[in-house]
């Protein structure tokens, strides 16, 4: 087991985050509680932001805000100096309401609505990426009824087999993103975009995937956009002057992950970018990079009480505790593993392997998949680590429960951002209506 950012165990054996016992958070919020390290998310950042500065190319670190988002979320990126990366209107939405600076936007999705393109344009985001000849189309008939003119890049695909799980691979030739480089459409796309009198054509956007560890991934995309970038530039004279290598720089989980040297991986794509922009003779373009999980995974904890504990007939031992696959459900969609203890008794020597799960009716209903605890009591705490990523962001009401709170903690103080959902909540939407 790995403690990231501030977090610690006391004399008394109890997780502390943020100079804040774990104990102390559930007495004041309940459980379950996502529990995000802010110092961690900060450092992070500067991370990120640090490792990409170069005397010879302009660079861009954008927050991809759909592993997690709120309105104090995105009040910390901007206050970290990061550009904030939405895929629809409702992060859209919570930007605007956060007051983030609109040129620092950029607006992402593969099926854009109209709706969603003209709260975009209104907003006056920084860009549009445009996924496809129809979404480009819309956004020219758009800007022509608002007499106005959109800032936009393409998404490419170039073909790359990044080594993670197949449902976060995002540039193989069948991916529902963006367009193949290597499609005689997409020239004609690119051309057009370039001509359009209401598109302003930056450059290209590609993300290859989530949770990869191989350096080389990186490296392979930017020698093959970089080429198709001389190849237009050549046959085309067309002059791409942003290129946005998207995210996926994988981080550690568990003992089984081999977690990427950021420092390093940027170090590396820069030396690239310069290397092969020089052996091409083309212009530098602008490099922006999308880290999202890398930033907010291993500052996140969440934070359960174990109820019932339980050995089966078939010699399988259970943990239940108050949450469930609707507050993580990356364990039952991704297979993801995670580490785990018991936030009360973390001195405490473990016994045996349990599964730990949660309190919806499926069998899927899995939070931990296996991990060695000490003898877990009723009312114990359960803490689960690196649940920053897209465990808010991808909670449901499933069996009709409510979504947890969230809170950050930073030098002893704790601040609720997210409040918890009430039976109240649930049926707020609801109508009991005559046909």
């Amino acid at each position: 087991m790995r403690l990231f950012g501030t977090s610690r165990i006391n004399n008394n054996g109890e997780l502390i985050i943020g100079e804040c016992n774990t104990r102390t958070l559930k007495e004041k919020y309940g459980t379950p509680l996502y529990i995000m390290d802010e110092s961690n998310i900060r450092e992070r950042c500067r991370l990120f932001n640090n490792g990409l500065q170069s005397k010879h190319i302009e660079t861009e670190v954008i927050y991809a805000s759909k592993a997690f988002l709120t309105v104090s979320m995105c009040k910390l990126i901007e206050e970290e100096g990061l550009s904030l990366d939405v895929v629809s209107g409702g992060e859209l939405y919570t930007a605007i309401q956060s007051s983030f600076p609109q040129e620092r936007l950029y607006m992402h999705g593969n099926n854009k609505t109209n709706i969603e393109l003209k709260m975009a344009l209104e907003y006056g985001v920084g860009r549009i990426i445009v996924d496809n000849y129809n979404e480009a189309d819309r956004i020219e008939a758009l800007c022509q009824t608002m007499n106005t003119k959109a800032d936009v890049m393409l998404r490419v695909n170039p073909g790359i087999s990044a080594h993670t799980h197949e449902y976060i691979k995002t540039t193989e030739n069948t991916s529902k993103f963006g367009e193949s480089i290597y499609s005689d459409q997409t020239i004609e796309l690119i051309n057009a975009m370039n001509n359009s009198e209401y598109l302003n054509f930056h450059g290209f956007h590609s993300h290859i995937g989530s949770q990869i560890f191989d350096e080389n991934s990186f490296l392979e995309e930017v020698s093959t956009l970089l080429s198709f970038i001389h190849s237009l530039k050549s046959n085309h004279d067309i002059t791409v002057k942003e290129l946005n290598l998207g995210g996926g720089f994988g981080i550690y989980y568990t003992s089984n992950d081999r977690e990427m040297d950021i420092e390093l991986t940027l170090k590396m794509l820069l030396g690239r970018v310069k290397g092969e922009c020089e052996r091409l003779d083309i212009e530098t373009p602008k490099l922006l990079i999308e880290p999202g999980r890398a930033i907010v995974a291993n500052a996140g904890t969440t934070l359960y009480e174990v109820g019932s504990v339980k050995e089966t007939y078939g010699g399988k031992n259970y943990v239940f505790v108050d949450g469930s696959m609707n507050d993580n459900i990356r364990t039952a969609l991704y297979e993801a593993d995670y580490e785990a203890a018991l936030a009360n008794k973390m001195n405490g020597v473990p016994e045996k392997p349990y599964t730990i799960t949660g309190k919806c009716c499926e069998s899927g209903d899995i939070i931990v998949r296996q991990v060695l605890l000490p003898t877990p009591e009723r009312n114990d705490l359960l803490a689960v680590f690196s649940t920053g990523a897209y465990n808010y962001s991808m909670a449901s009401n499933y069996n009709r429960l409510p979504r947890p709170a969230v809170v950050f903690v930073k030098d002893g103080k704790s601040k609720l951002v997210v409040k918890r959902e009430t039976y109240d909540d649930l049926i707020q939407y609801d109508l009991d209506s005559s046909y």
